[in-house]
């Protein structure tokens, strides 16, 4: 086994190379390698993109043009953490752009169907705090959230 970690396949229904290009363009660290084709006797249309290697983020991922037979859902989502507002801002914006919808509690769908979380990096310590008055009142702060407010966030933490 390689020892540099896992590649993430995701699969698609003819959007794969388009997927790939969106997801390079929304996250630094970021670009797009080898496009394999369907060859003629396969199951897909031959000289059709079969899979695209892309790297996002520094995470290396497959999409794969596998057809209709499955979809996304939120059993499996991607966390995006963000240290400020900017950074939450740009990548709910960019990910919920031309045609994906916004969630609960920082969770948004793409357009593609991919779930993912966009976290403010504080989040975890926050909710996990040890005076449980701190932790309920951000927990009750971000369950009335879609796209999370770090000030809001904050001030919840600090009593404010």
């Amino acid at each position: 086994m390689h020892t540099d970690g896992f590649i993430t396949c995701l699969w698609f229904d003819g959007q794969a190379e388009e997927a790939a290009e969106f997801y390079v363009s929304v996250f630094k660290n970021s670009s797009v390698g080898r496009i394999s084709r369907y060859p003629e006797g396969s199951p897909g249309q031959a000289g059709a993109v079969m899979a695209v290697e892309f790297t996002a983020n520094g995470q290396r991922f497959v999409a794969l043009n596998g057809g209709p037979q499955f979809t996304f859902n939120e059993a499996i989502s991607f966390q995006v953490h963000c240290s400020d507002q900017r950074e939450i801002d740009h990548y709910w914006s960019r990910l919920v752009e031309n045609g994906g919808e916004g969630g609960p509690c920082g969770w948004l769908k793409d357009r593609y169907g991919v779930s993912w979380q966009v976290v403010y990096d504080r989040l975890g310590e926050m909710i996990s705090a040890p005076e449980p008055e701190r932790a309920e009142r951000v927990t009750r702060a971000m369950m009335s959230m879609g796209r999370l407010d770090v000030a809001a966030l904050d001030a919840a933490y600090e009593g404010r």
